[in-house]
């Protein structure tokens, strides 16, 4: 089993890039908001409930792959309701049922973020949409995106397409 974890900042194109992925290795495409948007029907973000019960449907659906060698590809936008170690255990959890974690890192500008952020796209999740909110959290996102793992493929969303980042992941990985 292969976990393709693909962080980045907030509208840097995760999960249409994962989506293609997905097309051309046949991974499973595991998106954050869907656990993010099930758990937050419940109980408010960020709160303690909240931030407990994601992670451990995060890494119960991580687990369970593995042990059953499916692939799959997670999309993740840090931030600081995440414990700080969540990738280290993403990879300890994958490792324990015989899987293995290569990290993908996408990097988007600022003025190409804030051209993107309100996009029709985003609202298929609860995903920020909000100018004003993104300015406000953007220190702590960037925070926490540099304190994740090192990519083995890093990929500029700005000035590659979707699919030609797809295709890039796929080759260097070797998917």
């Amino acid at each position: 089993m292969k976990l393709v974890f693909i962080h980045g900042p907030v509208a840097s194109g995760k999960l249409t890039i994962a989506r293609a992925l997905g097309q051309l290795s046949g991974f499973a495409v595991f998106h954050n908001h869907l656990v993010v948007d099930a758990v937050a029907a419940v109980f408010p973000f960020g709160c303690e409930s909240f931030m407990k019960l994601r992670e451990q449907m995060w890494l119960a659906t991580m687990r369970e792959a593995a042990r059953t060698g499916r692939s799959l590809i997670f999309t993740f936008a840090p931030e600081p309701s995440v414990a700080a170690d969540f990738p280290q255990r993403v990879v300890e959890t994958v490792a324990a049922e015989g899987g293995s974690t290569a990290f993908v890192q996408l990097k988007l500008s600022r003025d190409e973020q804030e051209k993107r952020i309100d996009a029709a796209s985003r609202a298929e999740f609860g995903k920020l949409r909000s100018l004003e909110l993104l300015r406000q959290l953007r220190d702590q996102f960037e925070a926490c995106e540099r304190a994740m793992p090192p990519g083995e493929v890093v990929i500029d969303t700005a000035v590659t397409q979707p699919q030609e980042a797809a295709r890039e992941i796929a080759r260097v990985l070797a998917l």
